[in-house]
């Protein structure tokens, strides 16, 4: 599991997928958020531009990733 550290009210699902190194870029970001390769808090979601917030669950390839 992965915590990341939220330094504000919230962060694009997008930039997060980049700022923990799940992807190499945002075009790659955006092409598995499109496929429905992401879960936010258990549930498929196609939201590009979805706001992750604290507290918030994201699961991507087997990897979970905390918002604190």
């Amino acid at each position: 599991m992965i915590e990341f550290k939220l330094e504000g009210e919230f962060i694009p699902l997008i930039q997060l997928l980049k700022a923990t190194s799940l992807v190499q870029s945002g075009g790659e970001a955006q092409t598995v958020v499109e496929d429905g390769l992401v879960k936010y808090n258990g549930k498929v979601d196609f939201r590009k531009r979805l706001k992750v917030r604290v507290g918030d669950v994201i699961d991507f390839m087997g990897q979970k990733i905390t918002v604190i």
